[in-house]
């Protein structure tokens, strides 16, 4: 049966919700300190204790000096019971013994009950520490315990306790005692008395976490969560996208009849949450950012600003309550959004005519003044659309509403100006990057590595292009090799643009077709060498028909001459001449003898060098048979024609 010691034990084991190892481990280090305080040890000293969990019986080791004759037991053992633990101890070695005093159960006991319980709390507030470091940023259940001017004191699990601050609390929203609560872990500290487990409620991700809760598609990764913008309790804004095609994220987010997205709002305390579908476009992003408000259009300058334009019977949706559709926008789309109705805009496009001044903003990259577009350009071709524009706004000063056809006038000229200012912005300088490539003499592979932002390509361009795999020269060539439509399917292309990107594919395109020309030059020019060579090694085996006689006396001196020459045969010793023939067809040069004379003079090669002259031949061969034939052709007489 077990003792009582080991009942304590395993309860204060449950009851603690802590490892038996740590326990055993407080238990040990408590022993020590009671041995340490009941002997008066050194502090210098090792000592150890082991504890037996099955039976709760506990031994101090003591590290001591191995004499001939004791002085202190405390420090010293002799050679006898030292050789017992290790045999090959030797006077002056130190070892480790068992130093349990005979009455240290229950002195032991007195002496180690607070350091005991100190061990413990300590196990128990690092283990709670451990557990809930792991757990921040995610959403944590808990029980009100008690309600202050500070905030609430939420339960939770090992029994920890966490604070929720009424600043991290949704407005507008109370709790009860004992009531249930879901929180986010933002913050875990460690303290000399329990841990401070900091807990939110308006945090951002509080709302991710209900959505991955909420929405399986989000969990398992279908959907992904772009931008989250949030003002607790009032209204919030998600942008989602999907990873696999056919999947409708809002849709997935929204569920059937919003049974997915109403138990979010519950939980948040009935706060408006719009979700809406992410685009790599920023006009496009913005465009639905804006909503529930209708767009007219969307113009991108520097500095990540963007001037909204809208109808005007949308601008108050558009801006929101105090604002706050405007700012929940610009945060989720982190652009600086300005929003204007079409009869502001037209009235500030009349007010530049009016001034004849051109439009001056900061250059970006230097910060130094620039004209971004000059009173010219921007009015090019629109003097005389002035004064209808003028009388539309005259007659809807007088509140009298405009016809259909006025709006959609007055839209079209809007969005031609405010297209034009910006243009300075959004100009690329493709051109440009082409010019300074050729003047460097850049290579193809180096050109191929570099990123894609230094194409000259507008930068909402650039992002787009990036997000679709297309990161360097040498993706967005790849790319457009092998299907040009698929990237001018993307949003925010204009004819200008697709015309920029084309005219720097084709550069690319030139210098790639170069160097295979260049490569396959060297080719030609390796394998006519080649020809070349091996029509010299066959005259030098062909008999010269022209010659009606030879004497076999002058045959050994014809070879000697010959030899003088020798023919590097070795270069096609793997390669056979039927091999070369039917790789190649050898058609003999048309040789000009215009500037020969008539006794075969030699002629001089490439180098210089001086070699024999070549003759016309013609080489055929018959694959039926497998034979070669070489005829030569020659004059027959001063004036006659080429004969065989």
């Amino acid at each position: 049966m077990k003792n009582e010691f080991v009942l304590a034990f395993n309860e204060m084991v449950e009851e603690k919700q802590l490892p038996r190892e740590i326990v055993i481990k407080a238990l040990e280090s408590a022993m020590v300190s009671a041995y340490r305080k009941a002997v008066v040890a050194s502090s210098a000293q090792h000592v150890e204790a082991k504890m037996d969990a099955d039976t709760g019986n506990f031994a101090i080791f003591a590290e001591k000096e191995v004499v001939s004759e004791v002085v202190d037991d405390r420090t010293e053992v002799l050679l006898e019971e030292a050789r017992k633990v290790n045999p090959e101890a030797e006077l002056g070695d130190m070892v480790i013994v068992d130093s349990t005093p005979s009455d240290f159960g229950r002195v032991a006991a007195q002496t180690a009950r607070q350091v005991i319980q100190q061990r413990l709390r300590d196990a128990e507030r690092q283990d709670q520490v451990d557990y809930f470091e792991k757990r921040v940023g995610e959403i944590v259940n808990g029980v009100v315990q008690s309600i202050s001017s500070e905030g609430y004191s939420i339960g939770l699990d090992r029994k920890a306790e966490g604070m929720l601050p009424r600043k991290d609390m949704i407005r507008g929203e109370h709790f009860r005692l004992h009531q249930h609560v879901r929180a986010l872990v933002v913050e875990v500290k460690d303290s000399n008395r329990n841990p401070q487990i900091m807990l939110s409620r308006t945090d951002r991700k509080f709302l991710f976490r209900l959505l991955e809760i909420d929405v399986p598609e989000i969990y398992h990764g279908i959907v992904e969560v772009r931008s989250i913008a949030r003002e607790p309790g009032a209204r919030a804004k998600i942008a989602v996208s999907a990873t696999q095609q056919g999947i409708d994220p809002v849709g997935a987010c929204v569920g059937m009849q919003g049974k997915r997205i109403q138990p979010i709002v519950k939980e948040l305390h009935d706060e408006k949450i719009d979700v809406i579908e992410w685009n790599p476009d920023p006009v496009l992003f913005i465009a639905k950012a804006i909503s529930p408000a209708k767009v007219v259009g969307v113009y991108l300058s520097s500095g990540k600003n963007a001037t909204v334009i809208v109808p005007e019977d949308q601008l108050s949706l558009a801006i929101g309550r105090d604002g706050q559709n405007a700012r929940l926008a610009a945060k989720l789309t982190n652009w600086r959004i300005d929003i204007k109705s079409v009869l502001e805009a037209a009235s500030d496009i009349l007010g530049i005519y009016e001034s004849k001044h051109d439009i001056v903003g900061e250059n970006p990259e230097t910060g130094e003044s620039m004209v971004i577009a000059s009173y010219k350009d921007l009015f090019k071709n629109e003097k005389e659309n002035i004064e209808p524009i003028r009388a539309m706004l005259a007659k809807r000063a007088e509140g009298r509403t405009l016809s259909p056809d006025e709006v959609e006038t007055l839209n079209r000229f809007v969005d031609r100006i405010e297209k034009r200012k910006v243009a300075g912005f959004n100009d690329s300088s493709v051109s440009e990057v082409i010019d300074k490539l050729i003047e460097e003499n850049v290579s193809l592979a180096d050109i191929q590595k570099k990123p894609l932002k230094e194409a000259g390509i507008p930068k909402h361009i650039v992002t787009t292009l990036t997000n679709n795999g297309n990161h360097t020269f040498g993706d967005l060539f790849a790319n457009m090799m092998q299907d040009p439509d698929e990237i001018y399917k993307l949003q925010g292309f204009t004819p200008k643009i697709m015309n920029e990107i084309a005219s720097l594919i084709k550069f690319m395109g030139m210098l790639d077709q170069r160097e295979k020309d260049r490569a396959a030059e060297l080719e030609a020019e390796a394998l006519e060498s080649m020809v070349e060579e091996a029509e010299e090694e066959q005259e030098e085996v062909i008999a010269v028909e022209d010659e009606p006689f030879v004497d076999l006396t002058e045959v050994e001196p014809v070879i000697e001459e010959v030899e003088t020459e020798p023919v590097q045969a070795e270069e096609f010793e793997d390669v056979s001449f039927d091999e070369l023939f039917n790789q190649i067809r050898v058609e003999a040069p048309a040789v000009d003898y215009s500037d020969e004379d008539d006794n075969g003079d030699e002629m001089l090669g490439k180098k210089g060098k001086k070699k024999k002259k070549k003759r016309h031949v013609e080489i055929e061969y018959d694959p039926d048979n497998d034979i070669t034939t070489v005829r030569k052709k020659r004059k027959r007489g001063g004036d006659e024609e080429w004969g065989w």
